[in-house]
């Protein structure tokens, strides 16, 4: 790794919001490349009338400050039209001088994403938004009329409803339908001469349906919203021999995408869960492992941050070795899902990890804003010290993540109820997520020993162990559990024993030396 390389400039930079005015050149270019066949980009003033009349229902997503993806809606009362209407007819030819505030149906305008940006999954994204609008507007359901594209190959032999129970039972795939089908929606009937100028669907469409199951939304903003709960998923991952790192990807991504499917908020890694690569080749001492490691760091990070795009989940890549300005360092890399990368530095290194690796700890504690609440982290062996815990609890941290690597059951314990302490005496979650196995081959490394963990303050609100969850030990698996981050607040004012408000501020303090 040289010198000037940094690994949170890699990758994208995503955020979902509101489109504007001036967003107007970004729509135009994108639906120019979308709909070539259609008449491409509305024409200003009609994307000027769809802000004005429902800004709320307009979303898009950026990178670096680029529209990539949008998503267009209004609101109408749907007795009006029923289910035979035309695209025009509904949208009143995408004015949107059909929408109606005291409408009960959310409906689908358009959705479009860059070609460029097909395979990150932004077009579902843009519809867990829309679902939000439509749960916080307190709206009977999201209907929408969809193309059918592919149904020109097989117009000559199948009706559209024949095509459309064959895209159902996944014998033939429409890359609309079939993702529409994918988020939830369900086919109420064929809409003919929905859209005519549309030569590929011959005209027809499917109408399809969503429908909000919940009728009392809090108060909130219609994306965005600060989460109340968090749903964390930690994966007890199995030390094994790989050959490369293309091989190492596609186990992390077995584990992303299942902790993805469980719909986690984060995917959590044990610490040095990449030393497998040490051993693809021999090396005459550890020291030598363990650089030959790190060069392996930029390529795990740009993967790693990628999937957290791709599967819309945040990662922490657990930790890995990274070497600055010739010295060795052990950092852990939040890779969260609007592709920006975070690093914390293990600022503790073990009496091991000094005489054998010539590791040097990290200089600076840091506080993550993530979409799912405020975080810390700390690497093993520096949740041991309170202070640093301490510290973070008082920039209003609601988890910490423990990414560990211990070799022995004293090892382990010495983390696991360290960790259980910090989640006593600052009121907070801690995540401790290890790894399990063997790598005779590797130096060091040869055995390890973990029993991952979600803990909990002690309190009636809280388990009466305080163990949110916990793995089976040495078995490789994954933990998946719902925090309710409100309960966090209510401890504080209404605990048995507040830790954080009857903590002595007029006799001791915990301070960070440069400050």
């Amino acid at each position: 790794m040289t010198d000037d390389t940094c690994i949170e400039d890699i990758g994208h930079k995503l955020n979902l919001r509101h489109l504007t005015l001036a967003d107007y050149e970004d729509v135009k270019k994108l639906m120019d490349a979308v709909y070539p066949g259609l008449g491409g980009a509305w024409p200003k003033n009609k994307f000027r009338a769809q802000l004005k009349v429902f800004p709320d229902g307009q979303i898009c997503i950026e990178d670096h400050g680029v529209v990539v993806a949008a998503a267009f809606s209004v609101i109408v009362d749907y007795d009006k039209f029923g289910d035979q209407h035309t695209y025009d007819e509904i949208t009143g030819d995408a004015y949107l001088t059909t929408h109606d505030p005291l409408g009960d149906v959310l409906y689908g305008v358009d959705v479009f994403v860059s070609p460029d940006y097909r395979a990150m999954r932004l077009g579902r994204r843009l519809y867990e938004a829309r679902k939000e609008i439509c749960q916080n507007l307190n709206l009977k359901s999201i209907v929408a009329g969809g193309r059918i594209p592919k149904y020109k190959d097989h117009a000559k032999e199948l009706t559209p409803q024949a095509y459309i129970e064959k895209v159902k039972r996944k014998e033939l795939y429409d890359p609309i339908l079939t993702f529409q089908l994918s988020n939830e929606f369900e086919v109420r009937r064929v809409l003919k001469n929905y859209l005519p100028e549309d030569q590929e669907s011959h005209g027809y469409a499917t109408l399809l349906e969503w429908n909000n199951l919940y009728y009392d939304p809090e108060k909130s903003p219609l994306i965005g919203a600060t989460k109340t709960s968090a749903r964390i998923g930690c994966v007890q991952w199995q030390m094994r021999a790989f050959s490369s790192v293309e091989e190492l990807s596609q186990q992390i991504e077995f584990f992303i995408d299942a902790l993805s499917d469980y719909q986690c908020d984060v995917a959590l890694f044990p610490e040095f869960f990449n030393a497998p690569l040490m051993g693809i080749e021999n090396h005459a001492t550890s020291i030598a492992a363990v650089k030959a490691l790190s060069e392996y760091s930029v390529e795990i990070v740009e993967v790693i941050s990628k999937m957290a795009v791709t599967y819309n989940i945040n990662v922490i890549a657990g930790s890995i070795p990274v070497i600055e300005n010739d010295e060795l360092f052990n950092v852990s890399y939040l890779c969260r899902r609007d592709g920006t990368i975070d690093s914390q530095y293990k600022l503790h290194v073990t009496p091991h990890e000094k005489r054998a690796w010539i590791m040097q700890g990290g200089d600076k504690l840091k506080v993550f804003d993530t979409d799912f609440g405020r975080i810390g982290i700390l690497i093993c062996y520096d949740v041991e010290f309170p202070e640093l815990g301490r510290l973070l609890s008082e920039q209003g941290v609601q988890i910490l993540f423990v990414p560990f690597w211990t070799d022995t059951k004293n090892g382990y314990l010495r983390v696991r109820c360290c960790a259980q302490a910090r989640a006593i005496e600052n009121e907070c979650y801690v995540a401790i997520a290890g790894s399990v196995g063997n790598l005779p081959k590797v130096d060091g490394a040869d055995i390890q020993y973990a029993q991952s963990a979600v803990f909990s303050p002690s309190d009636f609100a809280f388990p009466h162990d305080a163990i949110m969850a916990e793995t089976t030990p040495n078995t490789e698996m994954t933990l998946v559990v719902d925090l309710d981050l409100d309960k966090l607040n209510k401890l504080q004012n209404e605990g048995s024993v507040r830790n954080y408000l009857d903590r002595r501020r007029d006799l001791y303090k915990v301070s960070w030396i440069e400050d």
